[in-house]
Formats: structure tokens, sequence, C-alpha cells
């Protein structure tokens, strides 16, 4: 299926790896152009040369910016906006919640989760809108993540700090729809990134089980009885942010293999 992608702009958050990465590649495979942003030059520069050794008819613009200040939203946008004059899609991707339990938790935590997975993605959306108004429309999609929809008690701050993003975005769905800008939301479960084994080994520190039972506790939890791929989160972010998806607004889309996290409560 031609997803319509080619010469399109899709910015990138925490697009030098994981999940950002992947959707950057998927994009730039569909013909589209992309710009990266990351807080680290070499994860980002490594990205760049992976995605034109893969998709060599692709323009790769990256940008060096820490999202946790609207000034590091703004240079983004700008760079963006510098680089290939116009922007047709944003992806927000970029941070992490911490886990931890209600009791180990301090404010300083609590601010370090929402700096970035939820504020990064409102100051990312509040600096590339006045573009898609100027221009009359633009897309959207944001990756969440599955404890916004499924709280976790062992991943509370990430349970925070995703509902706020979901409720968030279907206001500013509400708002912005008549404007032609189209707003989307994808939940992961587990994936298959660098970063899970961080994730697991967190669980086990608060479940107080070895690596080997959380890792075993998690995948017996999703109906597969395996974690997601970063392909497969690409797969559909890529769908949202095309015009085959043009009729598909302020909706909530969960990607974790129909995950029972009541499982995991040992």
């Amino acid at each position: 299926m031609d997803l319509h992608l080619q010469g399109k702009v899709a910015l990138i958050t925490g697009g030098s790896k994981g999940i950002g990465r992947q959707v950057a590649l998927t994009f730039a495979q569909e013909g589209a152009h992309v710009v990266l942003c990351a807080r680290t030059p070499a994860d980002l520069e490594l990205a760049r040369s992976t995605i034109e050794a893969i998709a060599p008819n692709c323009k790769v613009c990256t940008v060096e910016a820490d999202l946790r200040s609207e000034e590091g939203a703004q240079k983004a946008v700008n760079a963006a906006l510098d680089y290939f004059a116009g922007v047709d899609i944003l992806v927000n991707c970029a941070g992490a919640a911490p886990g931890r339990l209600l009791s180990e938790i301090d404010d300083e935590t609590w601010h370090e989760a929402l700096a970035l997975k939820f504020l990064g993605y409102v100051r990312m959306i509040k600096s590339i809108v006045p573009h898609f108004l100027k221009r009359g429309s633009g897309v959207i999609v944001n990756v969440v993540g599955n404890d916004g929809v499924k709280p976790s008690y062992w991943e509370l701050t990430g349970t925070a700090a995703n509902a706020a993003d979901l409720a968030v975005m279907q206001a500013l769905a509400d708002q912005y729809g008549r404007y032609n800008i189209r707003i989307n939301s994808v939940n992961p479960g587990p994936v298959d990134t660098g970063r899970w084994d961080s994730l697991t080994a967190a669980f086990a520190r608060d479940k107080d089980i070895s690596l080997e039972v959380a890792d075993s506790v998690a995948k017996q939890s999703i109906a597969f009885g395996r974690i997601c791929t970063p392909q497969e989160v690409a797969n559909v972010v890529v769908f949202l942010a095309s015009e085959r998806a043009s009729f598909v607004h302020g909706t909530s889309l969960t990607i974790d293999g129909n995950q029972r996290k009541a499982i995991m409560d040992v």
C-alpha cells in the first residue's frame, strides 16, 4: 500500500534510538524526509548514517535539543523549518519516566518524569502548531505508552505522565481538528529496544525477583508470549501519519499484544 508520504517532512523527537529511530527509518523507506531530534550528538550521527545507508534518497536533518525547556522545543522546530522550509508531521517519541513505587518516589523524581515525557510533548506541540495553522494542515502522532491506559503501581511516574499525555492530546484534538490538524496517540507495551533491559531491571528490583523471572513474567503477560518489536510500533505510527489515515483523529491506539498486567503482580 502506497502511504503517499513521498517528499513529506517528518520531525521525530527521540529520533536517535529505539522506537524513534525505527519510526524515522520507516518514514525514510516510504520516501519521506526526516528531522531527528535528540540530546546526544553521537547518537544522532549514527542514526543519520544508518538511515542514509538504507534510504539514500532521504534527506536527514539532525538537531541537538533538550526538550525539558520551551527553548529546546523551539530550537528543534526552528532547525527543521530552516532546513526544509516546512514540516508536515510531528512524532513525539522523546523521554521516559522512571519506575519505582510510591514510597520511593520523591518530588525530584516526579518532576523528572513529567519534564520530558509529558511537558516535552506539550512543548513540541506548542512550538509546531503555529506553523501548522499557517500552512493549513499538519499531523501529530504521540508515542505514549500503555501505562496511561493500564496503570501500574510499579511504574507510577510513567502511569501519571502517560495518562496526562493522553488527556491533553484528546483535548488538543478537539481544539485543532477544525484547522485540519490531526492528533493521535499510540500506546506501546514492552518493546524490544535498548531500554527494555533497564525496565526489566527496575521491575525485578521493585518486585524483589530475579532478572530472569522478571523477563519471563513480562512476556507471559502478553498473549503472544513475546514483547513487541520497534518495527511493529513504527508501522502503526507511520500509517497514522499518512493520508491513508486521513479520517483518524483524536484516537488512542494500544499496541501491546493485549497485555494483562495483573499477571505481572507477582
